[in-house]
């Protein structure tokens, strides 16, 4: 949890959330206003203030105001796991804003990082702006790839099938 933040907050924060489907399109200038009223109670160099904002801009639509907003957040140093969960919602809305490329140089590294439940959502996020940029058979490789494990047959096959899409062929 980040240090500017009490326990209440995030309770506050996480039920907000829980309230995210009784706002259809049309309300979704008051569930952003919601978020922003949580957030304003935060420090003014909080980095999950923009987070926040960013993925309520994110989740009613509008990737092109959260690129700046995850950038910020990232920026003022979030990290561990809702850093991740920047990275990869980041990286989303570049991909839907045209910029895939960067969506595949942001993520890349996450792969090699530290294991956590957010791994799938990595190569899941990977996946699509590789396959943006023209890169399917590395996307279909990162997808089965992560797919495997949790087959309840055939996760040995269904790895080296990933395996050999994205290796030359000997």
């Amino acid at each position: 949890m980040d240090q500017d933040v009490d326990q209440g907050w995030e309770d506050r924060v996480t039920a907000a959330w829980a309230t995210f489907d009784d706002y259809p399109e049309e309300r979704a200038a008051e569930f952003r206003a919601l978020i922003d009223a949580l957030v304003a109670e935060l420090p003014d160099g909080s980095p999950l203030r923009p987070f926040e904002q960013a993925c309520a801009w994110d989740s009613t639509g509008h990737s092109d105001q959260a690129v700046p907003l995850y950038r910020e957040a990232l920026a003022r140093g979030l990290d561990g796991y809702k850093g991740r969960r920047a990275k990869i919602q980041l990286s989303s809305s570049l991909r839907n804003i045209g910029q895939a490329e960067e969506g595949v140089k942001l993520l890349t590294p996450e792969l090699d990082g530290p294991s956590d439940e957010l791994d799938d959502a990595v190569r899941a996020c990977l996946a699509l702006c590789l396959s943006s940029v023209g890169r399917d058979r590395e996307g279909l490789s990162l997808v089965l790839g992560a797919l495997a494990p949790h087959l309840p047959r055939y996760q040995r096959s269904m790895a080296n099938y990933a395996r050999a899409l994205v290796e030359p062929e000997a």
